[in-house]
């Protein structure tokens, strides 16, 4: 029988604005990492910011803003859960906001998010606004750069997470920026990572908006349906995709979809 643990990223795109649909939340794992990197990254100005995320001066100033504003302990009246609160295409694609109750308790135990502050977290880890991708060249004690920041740490994190869950296979749904963070050899369990092409004059390709609206939709299909064969997760068909034996392995898995109209 197959039990499926998923990864996915974050977003840059927040909302916190919006309410989120319940109020069950849980506490994020690596607090005394997120408060060393907040650490670090209020010791740059507006500028250093800029350059080193490459952001706009309205962005640079916001999240300067951000760092200084963060606090070490979440609270509803300051954070909200994590799969409420990123709003990029790949969450676009999952559209939380219209899952069950049954569904949203499920989904900390069916997916894990990757963050370059947070670490991994599960969808209802209470987080707080903050831009940190995982490429992030910041340097810290460890290294000059986030991957050399958390090391096996994600690694060992998500092997307590899928024995705890009771999961025989990741499956990757996450950019290789995040997934860089993980390394698949050390997991105690073989990894999927499913690839989403789409048609355009005949010509199939990796598009990536809708490749990533396409990772959302495979975790809302894992939500929906609770797939427990290969083959149910092969059927996934959600948004016109279907899978590709022929371009397919036992570890990537390509599924297509003709031009859309």
């Amino acid at each position: 029988m197959l039990k499926p643990l998923a990864v996915i990223s974050p977003a840059k795109k927040l909302d916190f604005d919006t309410e989120a649909p319940v109020q069950d939340s849980s506490e994020f794992r690596f607090g005394q990492q997120a408060q060393a990197l907040i650490s670090e990254l209020r010791q740059l100005s507006v500028g250093d910011i800029k350059a080193l995320m490459k952001l706009s001066d309205a962005l640079a100033e916001l999240n300067h803003e951000r760092y200084q504003q963060w606090q070490a302990k979440m609270s509803p009246q300051n954070s909200k859960q994590a799969m409420f609160a990123f709003k990029g295409d790949v969450y676009t694609g999952m559209s939380a906001e219209t899952l069950t109750a049954e569904q949203i308790s499920a989904a900390q135990h069916q997916f894990r998010i990757l963050s370059g502050l947070y670490g991994l977290l599960k969808p209802l880890d209470l987080i707080q606004p903050y831009r940190l991708e995982m490429g992030t060249g910041l340097k810290t004690q460890q290294g000059d750069n986030l991957y050399k920041f958390w090391g096996d740490q994600l690694t060992n994190q998500l092997n307590d997470d899928i024995k705890a869950e009771g999961a025989n296979v990741l499956v990757n749904l996450a950019s290789i920026e995040y997934f860089k963070a993980i390394q698949p050899k050390a997991l105690d369990v073989p990894v999927i990572t499913p690839v989403f092409k789409d048609g355009k004059n005949g010509e199939y390709k990796v598009r990536s908006f809708l490749a990533k609206k396409a990772r959302g939709m495979m975790v809302r299909y894992l939500l929906d349906e609770q797939p427990s064969s290969e083959q149910a997760l092969k059927s996934f068909n959600y948004g016109g995709y279907a899978f590709s034996a022929a371009e397919s392995d036992d570890t990537t898995w390509v599924f297509k979809r003709s031009e859309q109209a």
